[in-house]
């Protein structure tokens, strides 16, 4: 009996035993079978993950897109502005070119083209005996008028009218009108010259010289020469020569007539008497 009992409990431990080991056996084979099902699981939500950091990187990338077109749009608006030149800039880099009797004749055509009928422009046109030789850069004012007015000491003794001149220089301020008279001395002689220019000086005062005494020769700006012959301060019956200063170039490289309020100051100049006395071969133009 004793000997039975052991057995079977032998038997029993064994079977126990077994039986573990079964379970065991048992559970890393359904781990196994887990572990599938989770990288199933992983593998259906990477996909959404990768749509997540997709969708991150256009959100990080467009910003940058819209960064770098503004920046391009900045440079070419810079580049545009570096681009567009001034009439400094053109004529800083262009070759100084003395003025001719053709530059006058177009800029009184283009000026008046769109203010004139086709008849009235071709009676603003001038013949060519109606212009002095041109400056060629290489004179002075003094040296000039020697050169286009050799009679000069004869005119000057049969000038006797008052509120008039011989000899009428246009420029564009103040300043060169002081200058041009200082340039006049070696030309001159006995001849008076006056300053024709509205700075510091009333029109009534020059309307006064004027009329005075005997002045050979008006320097000053178009603007106020304009004003005094609207005024009869200032006639044009003994008036032989109109010297345009137009060769000299200011601060800026500008001409007297790039500037367009003394354009449009000579334009009215020309229509006040100066352009039919031309035609009438009364007077000549000289571009200095």
């Amino acid at each position: 009996m004793n000997i039975h009992m052991v057995l079977c409990g032998d038997s029993l431990k064994d079977a126990s035993e077994a039986e573990e080991e079964t379970e065991q056996e048992k559970q890393p084979a359904e781990k196994a079978k887990t572990k599938p099902e989770k990288r199933k699981r992983m593998t259906e939500k990477s996909p959404k993950a990768k749509k997540k950091k997709n969708n991150d990187q256009k959100e990080f990338t467009v910003p940058h897109k819209k960064e770098v077109e503004e920046e391009q749009s900045t440079e070419h608006r810079r580049k545009r502005k570096r681009k567009k030149k001034t009439i400094t800039d053109i004529l800083a880099t262009s070759e100084p070119k003395p003025g001719s009797a053709a530059d006058l004749q177009d800029l009184v055509t283009q000026y008046f083209s769109d203010k004139r009928s086709v008849i009235e422009l071709e009676d603003l046109k001038l013949q060519n005996s109606s212009f002095l030789s041109s400056n060629d850069l290489t004179h002075t004012l003094s040296s000039y008028l020697k050169q286009v007015c050799p009679k000069w000491a004869k005119i000057q003794k049969q000038h006797t009218e008052k509120s008039s001149v011989v000899i009428l220089i246009v420029c564009s301020s103040a300043l060169r009108t002081i200058d041009l008279i200082k340039q006049l001395t070696a030309f001159k002689g006995e001849a008076k010259a006056v300053k024709l220019f509205a700075k510091h000086i009333k029109i009534e005062e020059q309307v006064k010289l004027l009329q005075k005494g005997i002045t050979h020769i008006g320097v000053g700006t178009p603007g106020r020469i304009s004003a005094l012959i609207e005024k009869e301060g200032l006639n044009l019956q003994a008036l032989k020569y109109l010297i345009v200063d137009w060769n000299w170039r200011d601060q800026k490289l500008r001409r007297m007539l790039d500037i367009p309020e003394i354009k449009l100051d000579f334009m009215k100049l020309l229509e006040s008497g100066v352009l039919t006395a031309c035609k009438e071969d009364k007077v000549k133009i000289g571009l200095f």
